[in-house]
Protein backbone atom coordinates (compact mmCIF):
# COMPACT_ATOMS: atom_id res chain seq x y z
CA UNK A 1 0.00 0.00 0.00
CA UNK A 2 2.64 2.45 0.78
CA UNK A 3 4.70 1.80 -2.64
CA UNK A 4 1.57 2.30 -4.58
CA UNK A 5 0.65 5.59 -2.45
CA UNK A 6 4.88 7.01 -2.86
CA UNK A 7 5.28 5.81 -6.53
CA UNK A 8 1.83 7.86 -6.65
CA UNK A 9 3.20 10.79 -5.41
CA UNK A 10 0.11 10.67 -2.91
CA UNK A 11 1.76 10.66 0.06
CA UNK A 12 1.44 13.70 2.22
CA UNK A 13 4.69 16.25 2.99
CA UNK A 14 7.58 15.78 3.87
CA UNK A 15 6.79 12.35 1.67
CA UNK A 16 5.37 13.14 -1.46
CA UNK A 17 8.06 13.04 -3.80
CA UNK A 18 7.71 10.64 -6.32
CA UNK A 19 8.61 6.80 -5.31
CA UNK A 20 12.65 7.76 -3.77
CA UNK A 21 14.14 10.49 -5.55
CA UNK A 22 11.81 10.57 -8.13
CA UNK A 23 12.19 6.80 -8.81
CA UNK A 24 9.66 4.30 -8.49
CA UNK A 25 9.61 1.38 -6.01
CA UNK A 26 9.46 -2.20 -6.25
CA UNK A 27 8.62 -4.59 -4.07
CA UNK A 28 10.66 -8.12 -4.46
CA UNK A 29 8.65 -10.28 -0.82
CA UNK A 30 9.85 -13.56 0.85
CA UNK A 31 7.91 -15.02 2.58
CA UNK A 32 9.44 -15.06 6.43
CA UNK A 33 6.68 -17.90 7.62
CA UNK A 34 9.13 -20.65 5.82
CA UNK A 35 11.39 -20.64 8.91
CA UNK A 36 15.10 -20.16 9.91
CA UNK A 37 16.98 -21.77 7.48
CA UNK A 38 14.39 -20.52 4.57
CA UNK A 39 14.58 -17.10 5.79
CA UNK A 40 18.38 -17.06 5.25
CA UNK A 41 17.91 -18.75 2.07
CA UNK A 42 15.45 -16.12 0.74
CA UNK A 43 17.49 -13.14 2.39
CA UNK A 44 20.23 -14.44 0.24
CA UNK A 45 18.37 -14.60 -2.96
CA UNK A 46 17.10 -11.26 -2.71
CA UNK A 47 20.86 -10.11 -2.56
CA UNK A 48 22.75 -12.71 -5.04
CA UNK A 49 19.84 -13.25 -7.27
CA UNK A 50 17.34 -10.33 -7.29
CA UNK A 51 19.97 -7.93 -7.12
CA UNK A 52 17.89 -5.36 -4.64
CA UNK A 53 19.02 -2.37 -3.46
CA UNK A 54 17.70 -2.38 0.03
CA UNK A 55 16.03 -4.88 2.38
CA UNK A 56 13.05 -4.12 4.94
CA UNK A 57 12.33 -6.75 7.20
CA UNK A 58 12.09 -9.32 8.84
CA UNK A 59 9.66 -9.46 12.19
CA UNK A 60 10.79 -12.23 14.06
CA UNK A 61 13.15 -12.22 16.68
CA UNK A 62 15.00 -15.50 15.55
CA UNK A 63 14.58 -14.08 11.92
CA UNK A 64 16.04 -11.14 12.61
CA UNK A 65 18.78 -12.97 15.01
CA UNK A 66 19.70 -15.14 11.78
CA UNK A 67 19.26 -12.22 8.83
CA UNK A 68 21.93 -9.02 10.78
CA UNK A 69 25.19 -11.05 10.23
CA UNK A 70 24.10 -12.54 7.05
CA UNK A 71 23.11 -9.09 5.90
CA UNK A 72 26.57 -7.92 7.14
CA UNK A 73 28.48 -10.20 5.55
CA UNK A 74 27.11 -9.39 2.00
CA UNK A 75 26.99 -5.95 2.94
CA UNK A 76 23.64 -5.42 2.08
CA UNK A 77 21.90 -2.70 3.27
CA UNK A 78 19.02 -3.77 5.27
CA UNK A 79 16.30 -2.04 7.87
CA UNK A 80 14.50 -4.84 10.58
CA UNK A 81 11.06 -3.62 10.66
CA UNK A 82 10.18 -4.91 14.30
CA UNK A 83 12.11 -7.58 16.07
CA UNK A 84 12.11 -7.21 19.43
CA UNK A 85 14.95 -9.09 21.03
CA UNK A 86 17.50 -6.22 21.95
CA UNK A 87 20.22 -9.01 21.17
CA UNK A 88 20.41 -7.09 17.77
CA UNK A 89 22.89 -4.31 18.82
CA UNK A 90 24.00 -5.29 22.03
CA UNK A 91 25.91 -8.32 21.25
CA UNK A 92 27.92 -6.90 18.13
CA UNK A 93 28.26 -3.35 15.82
CA UNK A 94 26.84 -3.31 12.29
CA UNK A 95 27.42 -1.11 9.65
CA UNK A 96 24.95 -2.24 6.94
CA UNK A 97 21.84 -3.50 9.66
CA UNK A 98 19.32 -0.95 11.31
CA UNK A 99 16.19 -1.22 13.02
CA UNK A 100 13.77 1.54 12.08
CA UNK A 101 11.69 1.26 16.19
CA UNK A 102 12.28 0.49 19.82
CA UNK A 103 13.31 -2.87 20.78
CA UNK A 104 11.24 -4.73 23.84
CA UNK A 105 13.75 -3.45 26.30
CA UNK A 106 12.02 0.30 25.82
CA UNK A 107 8.90 -0.90 25.60
CA UNK A 108 9.15 -2.96 29.22
CA UNK A 109 10.55 -0.51 31.02
CA UNK A 110 7.41 1.97 29.76
CA UNK A 111 5.28 -0.64 31.02
CA UNK A 112 7.31 -0.79 34.57
CA UNK A 113 6.84 2.85 34.78
CA UNK A 114 3.19 3.41 34.26
CA UNK A 115 2.76 0.29 37.38
CA UNK A 116 5.18 2.85 39.31
CA UNK A 117 3.68 5.83 38.19
CA UNK A 118 -0.26 4.57 38.18
CA UNK A 119 0.88 2.95 41.84
CA UNK A 120 -0.39 -0.66 41.14
CA UNK A 121 -0.27 -2.20 44.06
CA UNK A 122 1.73 -5.87 43.99
CA UNK A 123 3.88 -7.82 46.11
CA UNK A 124 4.38 -10.84 44.04
CA UNK A 125 3.71 -11.79 40.23
CA UNK A 126 3.55 -14.39 37.88
CA UNK A 127 4.49 -14.65 33.94
CA UNK A 128 3.84 -15.95 30.97
CA UNK A 129 5.47 -15.69 27.93
CA UNK A 130 6.58 -17.51 24.81
CA UNK A 131 9.60 -19.75 24.88
CA UNK A 132 11.54 -17.89 22.07
CA UNK A 133 14.14 -15.28 21.82
CA UNK A 134 11.14 -12.80 22.27
CA UNK A 135 9.44 -13.93 25.24
CA UNK A 136 13.02 -14.45 27.25
CA UNK A 137 13.86 -11.67 26.52
CA UNK A 138 10.91 -10.01 27.68
CA UNK A 139 10.42 -11.28 31.12
CA UNK A 140 14.37 -10.43 31.73
CA UNK A 141 13.80 -6.69 30.67
CA UNK A 142 10.57 -6.81 32.48
CA UNK A 143 12.27 -7.95 35.99
CA UNK A 144 15.22 -6.02 35.09
CA UNK A 145 13.03 -2.71 34.59
CA UNK A 146 11.35 -3.64 38.44
CA UNK A 147 14.62 -4.22 39.92
CA UNK A 148 15.32 -0.93 39.36
CA UNK A 149 12.08 1.08 39.46
CA UNK A 150 10.18 -0.86 41.54
CA UNK A 151 12.54 -2.90 43.85
CA UNK A 152 11.39 -5.98 45.81
CA UNK A 153 9.23 -7.79 44.16
CA UNK A 154 8.93 -11.42 44.01
CA UNK A 155 8.05 -13.89 41.15
CA UNK A 156 6.28 -16.50 41.89
CA UNK A 157 5.92 -18.62 38.91
CA UNK A 158 7.66 -18.71 35.27
CA UNK A 159 5.55 -20.52 32.68
CA UNK A 160 7.18 -20.93 29.08
CA UNK A 161 4.57 -22.46 26.84
CA UNK A 162 5.72 -23.01 23.28
CA UNK A 163 5.29 -20.80 20.46
CA UNK A 164 2.00 -21.10 18.85
CA UNK A 165 0.61 -23.61 21.64
CA UNK A 166 -2.60 -22.07 21.56
CA UNK A 167 -3.93 -24.08 24.93
CA UNK A 168 -3.07 -22.53 27.61
CA UNK A 169 -5.26 -24.53 30.23
CA UNK A 170 -2.20 -26.24 32.11
CA UNK A 171 -0.60 -22.62 32.92
CA UNK A 172 -4.23 -21.17 33.89
CA UNK A 173 -4.40 -23.54 36.55
CA UNK A 174 -0.89 -22.93 37.57
CA UNK A 175 -1.24 -19.46 37.75
CA UNK A 176 -4.81 -19.72 39.85
CA UNK A 177 -3.19 -22.19 42.47
CA UNK A 178 0.15 -19.46 42.85
CA UNK A 179 -2.64 -16.43 42.80
CA UNK A 180 -0.31 -14.02 42.11
CA UNK A 181 -1.20 -10.46 41.98
CA UNK A 182 -0.10 -9.12 38.71
CA UNK A 183 0.68 -11.35 35.33
CA UNK A 184 2.92 -10.25 33.58
CA UNK A 185 3.07 -11.53 29.41
CA UNK A 186 4.65 -10.77 26.49
CA UNK A 187 1.97 -13.10 24.63
CA UNK A 188 0.55 -11.18 21.63
CA UNK A 189 -1.27 -12.07 18.44
CA UNK A 190 -3.59 -15.80 18.19
CA UNK A 191 -1.85 -16.87 21.22
CA UNK A 192 -2.78 -13.94 23.09
CA UNK A 193 -6.09 -14.17 22.06
CA UNK A 194 -6.50 -17.95 22.83
CA UNK A 195 -5.14 -17.20 26.36
CA UNK A 196 -7.67 -14.41 26.78
CA UNK A 197 -10.57 -16.17 25.95
CA UNK A 198 -9.72 -19.44 28.38
CA UNK A 199 -8.62 -17.45 31.14
CA UNK A 200 -11.12 -15.04 31.37
CA UNK A 201 -13.81 -17.27 31.77
CA UNK A 202 -12.18 -19.00 34.71
CA UNK A 203 -12.08 -16.04 36.55
CA UNK A 204 -8.29 -15.62 36.36
CA UNK A 205 -8.12 -11.70 35.86
CA UNK A 206 -10.40 -11.32 38.86
CA UNK A 207 -7.53 -12.54 41.17
CA UNK A 208 -4.56 -10.99 39.31
CA UNK A 209 -4.17 -7.76 37.50
CA UNK A 210 -2.75 -8.46 33.92
CA UNK A 211 -0.35 -6.69 32.50
CA UNK A 212 0.48 -7.51 28.77
CA UNK A 213 3.75 -5.83 27.00
CA UNK A 214 2.44 -5.26 23.57
CA UNK A 215 -1.38 -6.44 23.07
CA UNK A 216 -3.53 -3.23 21.97
CA UNK A 217 -3.54 -4.79 18.44
CA UNK A 218 -5.74 -7.95 19.67
CA UNK A 219 -8.59 -5.52 21.12
CA UNK A 220 -10.25 -5.41 17.43
CA UNK A 221 -10.80 -8.93 17.30
CA UNK A 222 -11.81 -10.16 20.79
CA UNK A 223 -14.32 -6.97 21.54
CA UNK A 224 -16.01 -7.27 24.57
CA UNK A 225 -13.85 -10.34 25.40
CA UNK A 226 -11.30 -8.38 26.61
CA UNK A 227 -11.85 -7.78 30.14
CA UNK A 228 -12.02 -4.20 31.45
CA UNK A 229 -9.02 -2.90 33.24
CA UNK A 230 -6.23 -5.04 31.57
CA UNK A 231 -2.89 -3.06 31.37
CA UNK A 232 -1.22 -3.17 27.82
CA UNK A 233 1.01 -1.61 25.61
CA UNK A 234 1.53 -1.91 21.85
CA UNK A 235 5.56 -1.49 20.56
CA UNK A 236 5.60 1.75 21.11
CA UNK A 237 2.94 4.75 20.67
CA UNK A 238 1.39 2.75 17.35
CA UNK A 239 -1.91 1.00 16.05
CA UNK A 240 -4.89 1.91 18.49
CA UNK A 241 -2.46 4.08 20.63
CA UNK A 242 -0.82 6.59 17.91
CA UNK A 243 -1.40 9.67 18.56
CA UNK A 244 -3.41 11.88 16.16
CA UNK A 245 -1.52 13.69 13.18
CA UNK A 246 -2.10 14.60 9.53
CA UNK A 247 0.76 12.04 8.51
CA UNK A 248 -1.20 9.23 10.83
CA UNK A 249 -4.67 10.56 9.68
CA UNK A 250 -3.34 9.96 6.22
CA UNK A 251 -1.81 6.57 6.85
CA UNK A 252 -4.13 5.32 9.36
CA UNK A 253 -7.63 6.49 6.44
CA UNK A 254 -4.98 4.79 3.59
CA UNK A 255 -4.32 1.21 5.84
CA UNK A 256 -8.51 1.40 6.28
CA UNK A 257 -9.68 1.77 2.76
CA UNK A 258 -6.80 -0.80 1.24
CA UNK A 259 -7.73 -3.57 3.80
CA UNK A 260 -11.14 -2.25 5.11
CA UNK A 261 -9.91 -2.86 8.72
CA UNK A 262 -7.72 -0.52 10.83
CA UNK A 263 -4.46 -0.83 11.65
CA UNK A 264 -4.10 -1.79 14.83
CA UNK A 265 -0.72 -3.99 14.60
CA UNK A 266 2.33 -2.07 15.73
CA UNK A 267 3.99 -4.16 12.56
CA UNK A 268 2.14 -1.93 10.27
CA UNK A 269 3.59 1.47 11.93
CA UNK A 270 6.65 -0.45 11.92
CA UNK A 271 6.77 -0.98 8.58
CA UNK A 272 5.76 2.20 7.23
CA UNK A 273 8.23 3.98 9.55
CA UNK A 274 10.73 1.76 7.90
CA UNK A 275 9.97 2.63 4.68
CA UNK A 276 9.85 6.07 5.14
CA UNK A 277 13.23 5.98 6.71
CA UNK A 278 14.59 4.45 3.50
CA UNK A 279 13.23 7.03 1.74
CA UNK A 280 14.37 9.85 3.63
CA UNK A 281 17.98 8.28 3.55
CA UNK A 282 17.74 7.17 0.04
CA UNK A 283 17.19 10.83 -1.04
CA UNK A 284 19.84 11.75 1.85
CA UNK A 285 22.16 9.97 0.11
CA UNK A 286 20.83 10.43 -3.53
CA UNK A 287 21.91 14.79 -2.60
CA UNK A 288 25.68 13.31 -3.39
CA UNK A 289 25.36 11.68 -5.89
CA UNK A 290 23.67 13.72 -8.35
CA UNK A 291 20.53 11.94 -8.08
CA UNK A 292 21.80 8.64 -9.21
CA UNK A 293 20.85 5.44 -6.92
CA UNK A 294 22.92 5.12 -3.72
CA UNK A 295 25.03 2.14 -2.72
CA UNK A 296 24.57 0.25 0.58
CA UNK A 297 27.72 1.85 1.83
CA UNK A 298 26.00 5.46 0.64
CA UNK A 299 22.46 4.46 2.28
CA UNK A 300 23.99 3.03 5.98
CA UNK A 301 26.14 6.34 6.01
CA UNK A 302 23.05 8.23 5.50
CA UNK A 303 21.08 6.35 7.95
CA UNK A 304 23.18 6.43 10.68
CA UNK A 305 21.97 8.94 13.44
CA UNK A 306 19.01 9.85 11.15
CA UNK A 307 15.62 11.78 12.14
CA UNK A 308 12.64 11.72 10.40
CA UNK A 309 8.81 12.13 11.25
CA UNK A 310 6.75 8.46 10.72
CA UNK A 311 2.56 7.64 11.41
CA UNK A 312 3.78 6.60 15.46
CA UNK A 313 5.77 10.26 15.67
CA UNK A 314 9.53 10.89 15.59
CA UNK A 315 11.82 8.48 14.89
CA UNK A 316 15.26 8.80 16.34
CA UNK A 317 18.32 6.17 15.24
CA UNK A 318 19.96 7.60 18.77
CA UNK A 319 21.46 3.72 20.36
CA UNK A 320 23.58 1.16 18.90
CA UNK A 321 26.15 3.73 17.42
CA UNK A 322 23.26 5.33 15.21
CA UNK A 323 21.55 1.90 13.83
CA UNK A 324 18.99 1.18 16.81
CA UNK A 325 16.31 3.52 16.78
CA UNK A 326 14.38 4.96 19.65
CA UNK A 327 10.33 6.46 20.06
CA UNK A 328 7.49 7.20 22.30
CA UNK A 329 5.77 4.34 23.89
CA UNK A 330 2.31 4.50 25.48
CA UNK A 331 0.65 2.31 28.15
CA UNK A 332 -3.21 2.52 29.09
CA UNK A 333 -6.28 -0.08 30.72
CA UNK A 334 -8.73 -1.49 28.33
CA UNK A 335 -12.59 -0.01 28.51
CA UNK A 336 -15.63 -1.51 27.38
CA UNK A 337 -18.62 0.91 26.38
CA UNK A 338 -21.38 -1.62 25.29
CA UNK A 339 -23.17 1.73 24.49
CA UNK A 340 -21.35 2.82 21.62
CA UNK A 341 -19.26 0.69 19.42
CA UNK A 342 -16.32 2.98 19.90
CA UNK A 343 -14.26 4.42 22.60
CA UNK A 344 -11.64 6.90 23.63
CA UNK A 345 -8.74 8.13 25.55
CA UNK A 346 -9.10 9.58 28.56
CA UNK A 347 -7.01 10.82 31.56
CA UNK A 348 -4.03 11.50 29.46
CA UNK A 349 -0.53 12.09 30.26
CA UNK A 350 2.71 13.08 28.54
CA UNK A 351 5.92 13.13 29.78
CA UNK A 352 6.96 17.24 30.80
CA UNK A 353 3.50 18.22 29.38
CA UNK A 354 -0.26 17.73 29.24
CA UNK A 355 -2.22 16.21 26.15
CA UNK A 356 -5.98 14.56 26.21
CA UNK A 357 -7.44 13.52 22.99
CA UNK A 358 -9.69 11.10 21.51
CA UNK A 359 -8.31 7.32 20.78
CA UNK A 360 -9.09 5.85 17.38
CA UNK A 361 -12.69 3.97 17.00
CA UNK A 362 -12.19 0.43 17.66
CA UNK A 363 -15.21 -2.12 17.40
CA UNK A 364 -16.14 -0.67 20.86
CA UNK A 365 -12.65 -1.22 23.14
CA UNK A 366 -10.55 1.34 24.43
CA UNK A 367 -7.48 2.41 26.49
CA UNK A 368 -8.69 4.57 29.85
CA UNK A 369 -5.75 6.49 30.79
CA UNK A 370 -3.25 6.15 28.46
CA UNK A 371 0.22 7.45 29.80
CA UNK A 372 2.55 8.33 26.97
CA UNK A 373 6.35 7.99 27.74
CA UNK A 374 8.73 10.20 26.26
CA UNK A 375 11.63 8.35 24.23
Amino acid sequence: MLAEKLNASSAPAPYSVMGIGGKRIELVIVDEGAGGTKVVEGFRNLVERDRVDAIIGPIGSGSCLAVAPVAEDLKQFTILSDCGTPQIFEARSYQYVFRAGAHGTMDNVSLVLYLRDKSIKFSAFGTINQKYAYGQDALADFKGALDNLIPGKKVKSELWPAFGAGQYGAEISALQKDRPDLIYSSLWGGDLQAFVLQAAPRGLFKDSQLALMAAAHVLPALGNKMPDGIIMGERGATGLLARSSPLNDWFWKSYSDAFKQVPASSSAYRMAQSMLGLKVAAEKAMKSTGGKKPSSEELAAAMTGLEWEAPAGRIRMALGKGHQAIQDAAVGRTKWNPEQKNGHASGCSVLRRRMCEPARRHEGRRLDTVRFQGS
